[in-house]
């Protein structure tokens, strides 16, 4: 009967765990998924948010303030922000570490092996203040460019963790809301892949109950780093069918979500 009792006892906190750390953790759905672009490109205004206004879907937009996409087009931007697209910091210049493999396109003005900390902190607090005049907006995702978190002197991730609510990385991972670290947020890039393959991702964090976060370039051209019209058509038709399972929301709202969670059951990611 002791026995009986004990396993009747493992199987109720076994459950009790599953439902602590999973479907409630994204607020009764199977994952969340955050659609992120990077660069301030032109085809984002013009192909990826008609297509995300008519599906009725957000998402985040990690913008470079030194691109033409931003500084020939900042009214359309402020009017993204009013539409509820989240206008996320991906610094004033883009620089990048030229010593990686395949950065020979690094100029050596915008080499993070030539930046400081200073520097590269002044450089995106000031981005902050520029996008704040734009939207309005104090609080803030960060995206590292190249993924890249170290200058010559340096990590620089400590000195900005208080800037922004959560940092998004490059590493192609998924994670469940218990083991995610907001300054250092993992994502899935995509270049070449078929709506299918992206699709085929968005199970497996439905299956493991994870944030899956998806990094867009080019949205049908534009950049070196591309997805077709039809692809990306394919993906957010599947996420807007799929939304009863699928919590889809910006990064801002998805890392407060995750902050909120974390606190109340006592995780700390330091």
């Amino acid at each position: 009967m002791k026995k009986v009792f004990l396993l009747v006892c493992v199987l109720m906190i076994i459950e009790s765990v599953h439902a602590q750390f999973n479907l409630p953790a994204w607020r009764g759905k199977k994952c969340a998924v955050v659609l992120t672009y990077d660069d301030a490109l032109n085809v984002h205004l013009d192909h990826a948010i008609p297509l995300l206004d008519s599906l009725g879907l957000k998402a985040t937009f990690y913008l470079t303030i030194n691109s033409p996409g931003f500084k020939n087009r900042m009214a359309d931007w402020r009017e993204a922000a009013q539409r509820g697209y989240e206008l996320g910091n991906h610094t004033l210049f883009h620089p990048c570490l030229g010593s990686t493999s395949g950065r020979t396109w690094v100029k050596p003005e915008y080499d993070m092996n030539n930046y400081s900390i200073k520097r590269m902190t002044d450089e995106i607090k000031l981005t902050n203040v520029i996008l704040e005049s734009i939207d309005g907006q104090k609080k803030r995702t960060f995206a590292y460019t190249c993924g890249d978190m170290k200058v010559s002197d340096g990590s620089f991730v400590n000195d900005i963790k208080n800037d922004f609510v959560a940092a998004r990385a490059v590493r192609h991972e998924m994670h469940t809301i218990g083991e995610i670290d907001l300054m250092n947020t993992d994502c899935y890039a995509f270049n070449g892949e078929r709506g299918e393959q992206m699709i085929e991702i968005v199970k497996k964090a439905m299956e493991s109950n994870s944030l899956l976060v998806l990094l867009f370039h080019g949205v049908g051209g534009e950049h070196n780093i591309n997805v077709s019209l039809e692809a990306h058509r394919q993906l957010l038709q599947y996420l807007k069918a799929n939304e009863k399972d699928i919590m889809i929301a910006s990064m801002i709202e998805t890392a407060e979500h995750i902050k909120e969670w974390q606190r109340q059951n006592n995780i700390r990611k330091d």
